[in-house]
């Protein structure tokens, strides 16, 4: 126990006297004619400042490299004898930039794969690995289940509980966060989005981002059996209910005859922005995809008799729950986005309870600053049938008719 004391005192010592250098050192531009409160007010600080370094050395960062001056190889000698400090300094973790380019590439690639997990040749990615979802608590693959249960009976006045208005309505990533400030069903309900119908031109833009997306039953070569046949009809029935419409059929995930979805969002961006300069009365852009789940899964429900593909409204708030906002994703429609895929879902949730899924909330953008009533709308999956999809747009025509001219 004695020698124990001992080794401690000299410990101290040591310390001590390193301090004394530390603050001698440090005063030896200082004229003597600035005075003794001066000397005084360094040595307090020099003492104080390398105490902080030596004694809690987890608090403290060396942000500039030190010069090899004698004070500090009398410093490296002493810090020997108290082996954590010198370990934290020999391990402090380097300034990075959050988002340097090739986090910019891998970000820009995952916006174009995630909203359906399948590999570079089209297949489905095991539902094992799908990412868990914050929100309904469940993994993605089967918040779809959850969401089928009937909204009924909507109490507006409970649509003010942040609790309640998640829990009933959306799905929140784990990639990402919101909260009751971005999400506030009052404010989205203010929002008019009925269309100018006075003025001519089209006012709803149908395209795809994923053109290649198929259904259980499609035919090979048929693009009438794909998602791009299903744009086709369902803008054939917003046509039919006076809602003038345009489907653009470009084509962004296929790169030299291979499915490449790596830069979709990418290469459709120009082409859509040119088709809304060309045509200003659009107000509405749709961009339609099927989603992909685990092959037991079967996105279904029975509406007028008939077997419908149900929906999800998907939206990006270019966040991460890591590293906060996504500055080069910027999306000033943000709350626009929220709003219109709002007003659908509870729209939807009143004629047709069983029909959508809950909102879905993710990291990216997805391309919706183009519009501030952009939507994206996963329809169905894999799983379902071309007949379940067809008559999700019959439902999916009049809900939009009913938010877009009330």
């Amino acid at each position: 126990m004695q020698e124990k004391k001992k080794r401690n005192r000299i410990l101290m010592l040591l310390i001590v006297g390193m301090l004394l250098i530390y603050a001698f050192t440090d005063i030896e531009n200082v004229k003597i004619s600035r005075g003794r409160n001066i000397f005084l007010g360094l040595v307090s600080q020099n003492v104080l400042k390398q105490a902080a370094n030596w004694l809690l050395p987890g608090l403290t960062y060396v942000k500039e490299g030190r010069k090899d001056t004698l004070t500090g190889r009398i410093e490296k000698s002493v810090l020997s004898f108290v082996p954590i400090s010198e370990y934290v300094r020999n391990h402090e973790e380097p300034e990075t930039t959050v988002e340097d380019t090739l986090t910019r590439t891998m970000i820009l690639e995952n916006q174009a794969n995630d909203e359906n997990a399948i590999d570079e040749n089209g297949n489905l990615i095991p539902a094992g690995s799908m990412q868990e979802s914050v929100g309904a608590g469940v993994p993605e693959e089967n918040a779809a289940v959850l969401a089928s249960t009937p909204v009924q009976d909507i109490d507006m006045n409970q649509l003010n509980d942040y609790e309640y208005l998640v829990g009933t309505f959306y799905t929140v990533d784990g990639t990402t966060m919101t909260g009751p400030e971005e999400l506030n069903a009052g404010k989205f309900l203010e929002k008019n989005l009925a269309l100018d119908m006075t003025t001519g031109g089209p006012k709803v833009l149908i395209y795809h981002t994923h053109s290649q997306e198929a259904f259980a039953d499609s035919v090979d070569g048929d693009t009438s059996t794909t998602i791009m046949g299903i744009g086709t009809y369902l803008t054939e029935l917003l046509n039919a209910r006076g809602i003038e419409t345009l489907h653009h059929e470009g084509i962004y995930d296929l790169i030299d005859g291979k499915l490449d979805r790596s830069r979709a969002y990418q290469l459709a961006e120009p082409d859509i922005r040119q088709i809304l300069k060309d045509n200003p009365s659009i107000d509405v852009v749709i961009d339609l995809h099927r989603d992909g789940v685990a092959q037991g899964t079967h996105l279904v429900t029975e509406i007028n008799g008939k077997p419908t593909a149900q929906i999800m409204f998907f939206n990006g708030l270019s966040r991460t729950r890591k590293n906060g906002e996504i500055a080069y994703l910027n999306n000033p429609y943000r709350e626009d986005n929220l709003a219109t895929s709002f007003q659908m879902q509870l729209m939807a949730a009143r004629y047709y309870p069983g029909f959508t899924r809950h909102i879905y909330l993710k990291s990216y953008r997805y391309n919706l600053d183009l519009a501030p009533k952009a939507m994206l709308i996963e329809a169905g999956a894999q799983t379902n049938t071309v007949e379940e999809m067809r008559n999700a747009m019959e439902v999916l025509a009049d809900v939009l008719s009913r938010v877009l001219t009330p």
